[in-house]
């Protein structure tokens, strides 16, 4: 089986949550699992060893992108840094707000957590609309780091997320695709 196939197998579709007509993917299987853990994190760990590929710097979003982050930051022996909810951060921040179905949100960042120059990866666990990178990407640009790629474990192209991101000029890795669905 291959790694796509074998982290397919693995993710929970939880129907009608959080609303009715959802179909959520629950990635926590993945983390439970010792064995598809260490799957997951060196897919993305290959992906970035690569001198070409290889980042300064990771930064995740709050929440989910901090597991994958924080860890594939300690495997590549790099420095990570969360992007959050507004409000969460204890330093001076920047701050990008970005809107929703019904709404808008705000993340933010700390001013020294990225360099002018550095080189980032950006992670999440999913793309759905592709909103919350896009202002992820945006923080830290305006800190002067350069978003070399966005990452996520689940793409889910039929919201049109990553067409957006992609259309903006962030290259994206993403390990399943959930499309159709």
């Amino acid at each position: 089986m291959d790694t796509t196939a074998f982290l397919r197998a693995h993710i929970r579709t939880v129907p009608d949550w959080p609303a009715p007509g959802v179909q959520f993917r629950d990635i926590t299987p993945l983390l439970q699992n010792p064995q598809v853990f260490r799957v997951l994190i060196d897919a993305f760990v290959h992906r970035y060893m690569a001198p070409e590929f290889r980042p300064s710097v990771v930064a995740g979003l709050d929440a989910r992108g901090f597991i994958i982050g924080s860890v594939l930051a300690y495997e590549l022996g790099v420095g990570f840094v969360p992007i959050r909810k507004k409000g969460k951060l204890p330093f001076t921040t920047v701050e990008e707000t970005y809107e929703l179905e019904y709404g808008s949100a705000t993340v933010e960042l700390h001013t020294d957590a990225v360099q002018p120059g550095d080189r980032v990866v950006l992670i999440d666990d999913l793309i759905a609309t592709g909103g919350t990178m896009m202002a992820g990407r945006r923080l830290l640009e305006k800190l002067g780091a350069h978003v070399m790629e966005g990452a996520a474990i689940v793409d889910l192209p039929e919201l049109g997320g990553s067409q957006k991101l992609l259309a903006s000029g962030l290259p994206l890795f993403t390990l399943v695709d959930f499309a159709g669905h």
